[in-house]
């Protein structure tokens, strides 16, 4: 039961934990998108005692804790103090990845006191409360709000998918508590061995705690190790269904439920147009996908971008791209809502088989050196 414990439940609790974390940051991200984005002109014309904003820059200086942000038009500051700060790497060969290729990048939470060793012109994206601070307006966290920086590389475009795609754990059960619960399961487990080995009556007891010492490494073990093989491809699958699932529902944050378009932060028409063929003008341009055409996928596609206005003499129907670098531009291939909760099923059933497969693997690699402990003995 203490292998169970130590080794089992103590790191399943804390991937839940840390799952959830990762959960509140897409979420915060996602939040800020709809906020309106700084810039000189709406820096003017702030009121009252602020407002939730999100600014894009590059990284200027740090000076007392206040980190210095510049675009074009403006430059303002930044209260590093409480703030939640990201550092999300770019993928080799410093290109836009495709939004379901399953990369190894995977933002880094650092403290806001690690912010001043970063290179200067790093891109930064802040979104949070802005207040004045010594007669200036600031970025400025609170216990309800607390400001989120992303230091990221690559394209201001790309920066929406990546977050959303790659704010996940790549292995939910090596967390911030598996260590803790590996050394103090192993105590727990020598202390019992150390305690009952050298009793004839108890030595089974003793033979048992030995060998559970070494449960984190039964999935490593052949022959278990081959259902530990399939754990790992079949989790990290799940872990790209989740992807898809958080980047098909990306359009859907700007659109009230039935409706079909919106104006963004900026007042530029977004929405999404259905097409019961991919448009030939979009294979053309071409319209990147949000996630990948699923197979046999015959009918039926939408895509989302800035609308052209209203009563606009030869307008293109066909969704452009926004100004609003974090606006969603792509297309889907069939109702966003109807596959995202596809996505969700597909990857809560992977994740259970999953979980069966490396339990499965435990049990035969604990079954075999069992056996010859006590052969041996």
């Amino acid at each position: 039961m203490l292998a169970v414990f130590w080794y089992g439940l103590v790191p399943v609790i804390g991937g839940f934990v840390s799952r959830h974390s990762w959960r509140m940051f897409r979420q915060r991200f996602d939040d800020l998108r709809l906020k309106p984005l700084l810039n000189y002109g709406a820096y003017r014309h702030i009121a009252g005692k602020g407002g939730i904003y999100r600014f894009i820059g590059g990284f200027e200086s740090t000076d007392d804790h206040t980190l210095w942000i510049r675009s074009e038009t403006l430059t303002i500051p930044v209260a590093l103090a409480g703030a939640h700060t990201y550092m999300l790497p770019m993928t080799e060969g410093g290109e836009i990845p495709e939004s379901f290729d399953p990369s190894e990048e995977v933002p880094e939470r650092i403290r806001w006191d690690q912010v001043s060793a970063l290179a200067e012109g790093a891109k930064v994206f802040v979104g949070g409360p802005v207040a004045l601070r010594d007669e200036r307006w600031t970025f400025v966290s609170t216990p309800e709000q607390p400001l989120l920086l992303i230091f990221y590389d690559g394209p201001d475009r790309a920066l929406t998918l990546r977050a959303i795609r790659a704010g996940r754990d790549r292995n939910e059960y090596w967390n911030f508590l598996t260590p803790y619960a590996f050394i103090l399961g192993a105590f727990f487990e020598i202390l019992i061995a150390a305690s009952f080995l050298p009793r004839p009556a108890f030595r089974l007891t003793g033979i048992t705690a030995f060998i559970f010492l070494f449960t984190p490494v039964f999935p490593l073990i052949p022959p278990g190790i081959v259902c530990t093989v399939f754990y790992r491809r079949l989790w990290w699958r799940a872990r790209i269904l989740r992807a898809y699932r958080d980047l098909a529902r990306l359009p859907l944050k700007y659109l009230a439920p039935g409706a079909r378009e919106r104006p963004l932060p900026d007042g530029e028409r977004y929405g999404g147009v259905y097409y019961d063929s991919l448009p030939l003008e979009a294979t053309e341009k071409p319209i990147p996908l949000l996630i990948p055409e699923p197979e046999g996928h015959k009918i039926g596609w939408y895509i989302f971008g800035a609308l052209p206005e209203e009563g606009a003499l030869g307008a293109d129907t066909l969704p452009q791209e926004p100004r609003d670098p974090c606006a969603t531009f792509g297309a889907i291939p069939g109702n966003p809502e109807k596959l995202a909760r596809g996505f969700t099923f597909k990857a809560y059933v992977l994740e259970i088989i999953s979980c069966l497969f490396l339990g499965a693997g435990i049990g035969i690699s604990l079954f075999f050196i069992g056996l010859m402990v006590f052969m041996l003995v």
